[in-house]
């Protein structure tokens, strides 16, 4: 997925003095750079911290405490050489394989070549991320109670991402989560013996299943008195009848399909909560994952967007991080070699390109990843044809994993939109929250990498650029529109830290108008919506205020016994349901000729956070404008809105 910019001649102009040097801080690394390991859990406990901090030096890493309630001489670890990132959000693209089976292994080298048999090395390899293969804590007897509790430590571990331990003699991040766990593709295998005890220990436990974004089970039975308590998409080989239809109603399953020999079962309206089922005489295992991983895994992910403890307060590890249930099941644009299935091309660009833009720190914006649709990247686009959205990723996250986890990597695919995503933290890993970073340049930038995008791909529409990110990343949206609004057509602001323009910004409001919209949720951080009250937080009143004043409508005073969340009517209100999940309230603002300037978006429940429904939500918005390169008017289609 990576395409390095840095040419030799580049690097020598540097080393001449040609091109300023960003001696502050390395490039961004995406991946780790470990080679393939394959261990045993106990290995994994042991190793994992001192090999995170010889990769990140400064940092402080310990064993995860729940480990050591983890049961001895039962799994294995197998990671792909350049795991995630783990020192931002990167970790949450891993891919999470589960493999639960009653086979007996004589030792490593038989564990390992049962996975390379099945086919599943080479997959964790072209996906990046783990494998983990589990037997029972009892041979003799197989799966049951112990193996349930097993689970339960070694799913809080695996997403226990980013969580601090303290001891008397030390501080330091949790590892294993950092060494070969993840959050958002988490996949489960089970066979014989190790598929029945996904049916009746882990399908069944809403907290387990939830965080499932696929299931393949080989054989196995299900006790009568078991129910599926939420969907997942699986698929089940030579399954017994009443266990098909209790995968049909946990999935809420309403259509019948059939695909080759393959039953297919599904929701028409959620076509992802799907039930496939396969009968053979003869189990080709490598097969049988080959079809599951690239027909049904990789089409799904999970997103953790509810509320802390909301079913897990009574949870052992209701302290760590993402220990919450349900996850949100979306649908997944999957990279594979650097592409979609779709045909968008991530490339990753790395160079010196904007070194003149400097924070206090001496850092700069290096890095950046474009997303094409093939048609821009073979240059067969007409001219002047493709949108473009700028997309900025929030505080600790990875900018390819904020796109995915918004819905814009699947959105660019559906819609044939282009996209960039910058990378404006602060690559020095001992850095304090709110120092001096590339984020302080935004307002400089960000308008020159939209400039530096349409002139490199004139497929590019230079009439229908827009910008948009979530919270650390809709600051950063705010700070490209106070840099040179008449580069966008409009703006998205989600959940963004407070910034107000600096001196002098505003004062291009007074020749062009921008459409901006905001989006928050009840449970946001308190500086975006006042959950006690029930209210948008003062900083979120005074940007619609300010998005008013920039466009020459009128003030507003806000009324919040009358107009409750919002504090204000609007002129056009609408209330619908994201996903048949949560509740989604939006206001708008419309100018003299009907065009809705300044907008205002709240999804109910739901804590601040990346969801699959946030791209659909701003595309819905963006769509409806566009700006004239040459006049730098705005123009409003009717029909889109």
């Amino acid at each position: 997925m990576k395409k390095r910019i840095l040419s030799g001649l580049l690097a020598a102009m540097m080393a001449l003095g040609g091109l300023a040097v960003n001696v502050n801080a390395a490039y961004y690394q995406q991946h780790q750079s470990n080679e393939a390991t394959f261990e045993t859990m106990e290995e994994v406990h042991e190793n994992a911290a001192a090999w995170l901090e010889s990769e990140y030096p400064g940092r402080s890493y310990m064993g995860d405490p729940a480990m050591e309630k983890y049961p001895a001489g039962t799994s294995y670890v197998y990671r792909s050489p350049g795991i995630y990132n783990c020192v931002s959000a990167g970790v949450r693209m891993n891919t999470n394989l589960l493999v639960y089976t009653d086979e007996a292994f004589a030792d490593k080298e038989a564990a390992y070549a049962y996975l390379e048999d099945m086919g599943l090395i080479d997959i964790c390899n072209e996906a990046t991320g783990s494998i983990v293969l589990v037997t029972p804590v009892n041979p003799e007897t197989g799966f049951g109670d112990a193996d349930q509790y097993a689970y339960h430590v070694l799913q809080s571990v695996m997403c226990n991402i980013g969580y601090s331990v303290r001891t008397e003699e030390k501080t330091g991040t949790a590892a294993e989560a950092g060494y070969f766990g993840g959050l958002t593709y988490r996949y489960v295998i089970g066979i014989g013996g190790g598929a029945t005890f996904i049916n009746d220990y882990i399908a069944t436990d809403f907290d387990f299943v939830s965080r499932i974004a696929g299931l393949l089970l080989v054989g196995g039975k299900m006790e009568k008195i078991r129910t599926i308590p939420g969907c997942v998409p699986v698929w089940l080989v030579n399954p017994e009848e009443a266990t098909i239809e209790k995968y049909k109603a946990g999935n809420g399953t309403d259509s019948f399909g059939r695909n080759g020999d393959d039953l297919l079962y599904y929701n028409s309206k959620h076509p992802l909560q799907k039930v496939i089922v396969s009968y053979t005489d003869e189990v080709d295992l490598k097969a049988l994952v080959e079809k599951a991983y690239y027909d049904l895994f990789i089409n799904n992910l999970r997103i953790p967007v509810v509320k802390a403890n909301l079913y897990t307060a009574s949870n052992e590890f209701r302290d760590y991080r993402w220990n919450q249930a349900p996850y949100s099941l979306g649908a997944r644009n999957p990279i594979i070699d650097g592409v979609t299935r779709d045909g968008i091309h991530v490339i990753e660009h790395q160079e010196e390109r904007f070194s003149e833009y400097q924070a206090d720190n001496g850092e700069y914006i290096t890095t950046w990843y474009e997303f094409l649709p093939e048609e821009v990247f073979s240059g067969t686009a007409d001219e002047h044809s493709i949108p473009l959205i700028l997309v900025n990723h929030g505080g600790g996250d990875d900018p390819v994993q904020a796109v995915d986890e918004l819905g814009f990597l699947k959105l660019a695919g559906e819609e044939r939109v282009a996209m960039v995503a910058e990378r404006h933290s602060s690559e020095n890993l001992t850095a304090s929250f709110g120092s001096a970073s590339p984020f302080d340049t935004c307002s400089a930038v960000l308008p020159q990498l939209v400039r530096y995008m349409l002139d490199t791909y004139p497929q590019l529409d230079p009439s229908r650029v827009y910008v948009t990110g979530y919270s650390m990343g809709g600051s950063a949206t705010n700070r490209a529109v106070y840099g040179d609004a008449s580069v966008f057509a409009a703006a998205v602001n989600m959940s963004g830290t407070p910034y107000e323009f600096t001196e002098g910004q505003d004062e291009q409001f007074a020749e062009i108008d921008i459409p901006m919209m905001l989006t928050t949720c009840t449970y946001d951080t308190y500086t975006h919506f006042d959950s006690a009250n029930g209210i948008i937080a003062p900083d979120f009143q005074m940007n619609i205020k300010n998005y008013l004043k920039y466009n020459e409508m009128d003030d507003i005073e806000y009324d919040f016994e009358t107009y409750p969340l919002s504090g204000f009517k609007g002129d056009i209100y609408r209330e619908t349901m994201v996903n048949d999940e949560y509740p989604l309230y939006q206001w708008f603002f419309l100018n003299g000729e009907g065009a809705p300037m300044v907008g205002l978006s709240i999804i109910e429940f739901i804590p601040h956070g990346l969801y699959q429904e946030y791209a659909r939500i701003a595309w819905n918005y963006f769509k409806q404008f566009s700006r004239d390169p040459e006049t730098k008017e705005i123009s409003f289609n009717p029909y889109a809105w």
